[in-house]
């Protein structure tokens, strides 16, 4: 079995593959400051609901953007799965070219995000990832992935209102209004939000089309993707579980 973690500000996602088939997933909090101890406590938790040992564990692929809980995961892995992690980078793989000036800069999620939607579709794509940060990754018919775009996450901008006012509340993002137009505080503020990042991210996509001079396949992942495909006129299909498919298929590159 292999195990795909992606390690991400808000969230660490695990997915163990049975095969090509992702057979179980969870979710939890990340704790930037956590040790071994505190990360073995977890992952034993989700291992031992599930049925699987580590024992069954063959190979670890990660994704990270916080290098804080690194030397934790990788002693997890050597300690308790004795395996060496294979840790994404922009040379992990051979399924796209990377065009990044600064690879080293790129994060390990845009890469697997990138290789797992090419891998499915192999055309000219837009990503979209829907997570602390929204990403956008361009990737052309010739496997190049060209770049892309990084801007606040719709969750940082609600929680942005909220944190930096005096009389606005902190609102849920489960559902967007009926209308555009509030007649509440609410309602105007998730209309804000919502409409206006469906907005930001036709906007954008547009942009980014013309820069390709393609039609692009837009393809959405992450926890708000299935609400902002709802709004936005370009989002064309969700992949949710993009992230750790493309773990998976860089983990049988390194067979």
């Amino acid at each position: 079995m292999l195990l795909a973690i992606d390690a991400g500000n808000t969230n660490i996602v695990v997915g163990i593959f049975d095969g090509a088939k992702l057979k179980k997933q969870w979710r939890f909090k990340t704790e930037k400051n956590s040790g071994i101890d505190e990360l073995h406590t977890q992952m034993f938790a989700i291992f031992n609901d599930s049925g699987i040992s580590f024992s069954e564990i063959k190979k670890t692929v990660i994704a990270s953007v916080v290098p804080s809980i690194h030397p934790a995961i990788n002693s997890f892995c050597y300690k308790y799965l004795a395996c060496s992690p294979l840790w994404v980078d922009a040379d992990s793989t051979s399924i796209l070219t990377v065009l990044y000036k600064a690879t080293t800069a790129l994060g390990a999620d845009r890469i697997v995000n990138a290789v797992a939607a090419f891998h499915k579709y192999k055309t000219d794509l837009i990503v979209i990832d829907f997570g602390t940060a929204t990403t956008f990754d361009a990737v052309s018919m010739a496997g190049a992935y060209l770049g892309g775009v990084i801007s606040p996450g719709i969750k940082i901008a609600a929680e942005a209102l909220f944190l930096n006012t005096s009389k606005l509340p902190r609102i849920d993002l489960a559902d967007p209004p009926e209308k555009v137009i509030g007649h509440d505080t609410v309602s105007s503020m998730k209309s804000g939000i919502i409409y206006g990042y469906a907005c930001l991210v036709d906007g954008m996509v547009r942009l980014i089309e013309n820069e390709m001079d393609k039609s692009p396949l837009v393809i959405a992942t992450g926890g708000l993707s299935m609400l902002m495909c709802d709004v936005c006129k370009t989002i064309k299909t969700v992949e949710p579980d993009l992230t750790l498919e493309g773990l998976y298929i860089i983990g049988q590159e390194s067979v």
